[in-house]
């Protein structure tokens, strides 16, 4: 055997003992820009939601009580509400349950966001789309697959959010007694009730959601000529998409909440068409299944705006600042 031969066998040799051969430099910089790229959705997702759910949760809040009792809904009683709230308990009792809502959205919207661009990359390798806007159906499909992705993973904890949002704060101290209360009281499977109507209602919503972003911004960019959007547009686009997504998967919405809160609210819901003919034949289709929709309609796009808006301004300042410790080096 030649010295080149022997200096192999050698090198196998040490290989079995434990001895890794390096991965060649293309492989790992690909494996760095994809885990860093991973890091960059869930940190701005994170980001997005937090910012989004923070500026209407007061709103959010109202429109849960609404939901979940048989009282009818307009904005003045939504006002009266609102404003009884404050004179009665203070006016950061208008965020009461708030923190539960960023234990649950700041995972859910980094799951989500994190999820979708993955989806997004996945689908454009399958369909060959790579690097470029996918079509229509691909496009729906990844925002539908990122929402019950996120919805899996963080439903118990918005379970906890509807609880403390409709109970008296004597009732739960805090986000651990809520888990504690429930599990005990009425068993760890209630955690998950109400879970069917919403992966039912994530599907729709996130996926015209994030669709109808995506194309907007797919539009305005052929248009303009600017693959950039300024940041006003980003928030127009964000709202459009959360009006269409919200409107369509909101009869879904109010039986989650009822079925989620009916340990507090007296009722016995057993399953989704139940509770939806028994909301039906008490309050009527309108008064019922779309109670506090209206309200939603200001709500939901704003926090969807400002959250695809924070995600979208987020990864930029991400980018650059890597680009810039990059060229320091």
């Amino acid at each position: 055997m030649d010295q080149v031969g022997m200096g192999n066998a050698e090198h196998q040799g040490a290989l079995t003992k434990g001895e890794v051969l390096p991965r060649p430099a293309s492989s790992q910089s690909e494996g760095f820009k994809q885990g860093r790229s991973v890091f960059n959705s869930l940190i701005s997702g994170a980001c997005a939601g937090a910012v989004a759910k923070t500026a209407v949760a007061p709103l959010d809040r109202t429109k849960i009580i609404f939901q979940v009792s048989s009282n009818r809904f307009s904005a003045k009683e939504a006002y009266r509400l609102i404003y009884r709230t404050y004179l009665k308990d203070g006016f950061f009792s208008l965020w009461r349950g708030n923190s539960a809502t960023m234990v649950r959205v700041i995972p859910y919207a980094a799951i989500q966001f994190c999820a979708h661009e993955q989806y997004k990359r996945i689908l454009g390798q399958y369909y060959g789309f790579q690097g470029k806007a996918l079509t229509p159906v691909p496009r729906l499909l990844a925002g539908s697959l990122a929402g019950t992705t996120a919805a899996m993973i963080t439903y118990p904890l918005d379970m906890v959010r509807a609880r403390m949002a409709v109970t008296p704060k004597e009732m739960y101290s805090n986000i651990l007694h809520v888990f504690v209360r429930i599990s005990r009281e009425e068993g760890l499977q209630t955690l998950y009730r109400g879970f069917t109507p919403t992966i039912l209602g994530v599907v729709p919503y996130a996926g015209l959601s994030f669709f109808t972003y995506e194309t907007l911004k797919k539009l305005h960019a052929e248009h303009t000529g600017r693959s950039q959007p300024y940041s006003y547009e980003r928030l127009a686009f964000g709202a459009c998409a959360g009006l269409i997504g919200q409107s369509a998967s909101y009869p879904l919405d109010v039986v989650r909440r009822r079925m989620q809160t009916a340990g507090v609210t007296g009722h016995t819901y057993g399953s989704i068409s139940g509770t939806m003919r028994e909301i039906v034949t008490e309050e009527g289709v309108i008064r019922g299944l779309y109670k506090g929709l209206s309200m939603n309609w200001v709500k939901g796009p704003i926090a969807v705006g400002i959250s695809f808006m924070t995600f979208d301004l987020m990864q930029i300042l991400l980018r650059k600042l890597q680009q810039f410790s990059h060229s320091a080096r």
